[in-house]
């Protein structure tokens, strides 16, 4: 069963270190490589940079729940919902259409 997962590069769960301005305020993320890919991926679909698109998150789930207390994991979570549950929307669309 682990196969699956022992066998992924190792590159995917090294973390990297970005610095981005978020909500007005410059700020350093630390996400392992597959986040930052995935993030990458999710500001693609909707056509603006990954630094907008973290803005963007942020400034949402402020709005929303009015702090959040671990951004780094708040975006870790939106990238596994993105797997899991947008993904394969825009696969069934695809496939219907």
């Amino acid at each position: 069963m682990c196969e699956i997962y022992v066998k992924a590069d190792p590159a995917l769960y090294r973390k990297r270190r970005r610095s981005l301005r978020v909500g007005g305020v410059v700020t350093t993320l630390s996400l392992e490589n597959q986040f930052w890919d995935t993030l990458e991926e999710m500001a693609a679909g909707e056509h603006i940079s990954m630094a907008q698109l973290i803005s963007k998150l942020y400034q949402e789930v402020m709005d929303y729940h009015g702090e959040v207390s671990n951004f780094a994991s708040f975006l870790r979570v939106c990238c596994m919902r993105y797997t899991r549950e947008v993904l394969p929307l825009q696969a069934a669309a695809r496939q219907a259409s």
